[in-house]
């Protein structure tokens, strides 16, 4: 079996190819077909720059400053969270 050759894209590549499937009106599986990347890899692109561009700052619009400020209070809830847990153990294990 022969391994494919990893291929790196470049940033404007990525963002191209996102910005193809939001604004041509076809399938993620056919731009990623014309492109010659996998329909998975597409997928991952376009969640990471919805990401980025969510979390990037506050917006104009006042929907998407609302679906952003949710998002960043889901992640502060699980970091809190997560140092709660932490803490927690760290007590447990000096306490013996």
């Amino acid at each position: 079996m022969t391994k494919r050759a990893r291929r790196d894209f470049t940033e404007d590549f990525r963002r191209e190819a996102v910005r193809l499937v939001a604004t041509s009106g076809r399938t993620i599986g056919q731009v990623a077909d014309d492109l010659g990347i996998g329909r998975s890899t597409l997928t991952r692109w376009q969640r990471v720059y919805r990401e980025a561009d969510l979390l990037s700052g506050p917006h104009d619009d006042v929907d998407k400053e609302l679906r952003r400020l949710r998002k960043e209070n889901e992640l502060l809830r699980q970091e809190r969270d997560l140092l709660k847990k932490a803490t927690a153990f760290f007590v447990r294990e000096t306490s013996r």
